[in-house]
């Protein structure tokens, strides 16, 4: 991958066989305008393609993760034409919502700060999320007379129920990263100096292990809610079947039996 665009509202870097992808609009607590979103797809787009990336971490630039929509840029879509001022919604929130649930590799969040509205719905979408200790997340979305979008009333009702998703959907409170895991959405907290460093070694070690596994691993989780028993365990079969044909499962049964340290080249 190419070093930083100048100007550029999303960074890639590459860390080893880990892609750190930065929201980059600090000054605008890396609220998502036209530019940022678009950015934000194709370096989705590029890290789930790239067979060399084996992790990737999202994060933000400055003092916060992403505070949402960037509400002056839709300001303006109302004014110009209301009817397809949300077209975004499905054009781009949509996508990239997609590829962080659904990339064939473990993605992290890295939560520095502000995390509402769709920002909150990207980090729910990641696999794994660090936290900083003073980070303040929250819904947002009905205090501007909006609803869910990006996936959040899925993902947010499954990590804290039914009961705590409509609370915090309808009064759109701001809460904590203590009070965030507390209520089921997973995550490690740490000192907000420490995200960074702590974002990359969770990636790095996901990186690390077993990536065919762990792609598997993500599409049986996604399609469980709702499915039938007996279609679970005919997924869950199948599954296993084509990861037992890897080198990473061959390779990790020897290393076991030799009481040593498997490595993984996710195939």
């Amino acid at each position: 991958m190419d070093g930083p665009v100048e100007g550029a509202a999303v960074l890639v870097e590459r860390d080893g066989a880990v892609a750190v992808v930065t929201l980059n609009r600090p000054e605008r607590r890396n609220a998502l305008d036209g530019k940022t979103k678009a950015e934000l797809r194709g370096a989705l787009e590029d890290v789930a393609a790239d067979a060399a990336v084996r992790a990737v971490l999202l994060t933000g630039a400055g003092g916060a993760f992403c505070a949402g929509q960037d509400l002056a840029e839709h300001a303006a879509a109302l004014r110009e034409d209301a009817a397809h001022a949300f077209d975004t919604v499905e054009q781009d929130y949509a996508p990239v919502v997609r590829l962080l649930a659904t990339m064939d590799k473990p993605v992290v969040a890295g939560v520095n700060g502000t995390c509402v509205g769709a920002g909150l719905a990207l980090a729910l979408a990641c696999d794994l999320r660090v936290f900083a200790e003073d980070a303040v997340l929250g819904t947002a979305f009905s205090a501007i007379g909006l609803t869910c979008d990006s996936g959040l009333s899925a993902t947010l009702t499954r990590s804290v129920g039914e009961a705590r998703a409509r609370e915090l959907v309808l009064l759109a409170e701001p809460f904590n990263a203590q009070q965030a895991v507390a209520w089921g959405i997973s995550g490690r907290v740490v000192p907000r100096d420490e995200v960074g460093a702590a974002g990359r070694a969770l990636a790095a070690r996901l990186a690390a292990g077993p990536t065919a596994a762990y792609a598997e691993s993500k599409r049986l989780i996604a399609a469980a809610w709702g499915r039938p028993l007996d279609a679970t365990l005919a997924a869950e079969g199948q599954a296993q079947a084509r990861l037992g044909l890897t080198a990473d499962h061959a390779g990790a049964v020897e290393a076991f039996l030799a009481k040593r340290k498997p490595a993984f080249e996710g195939h």
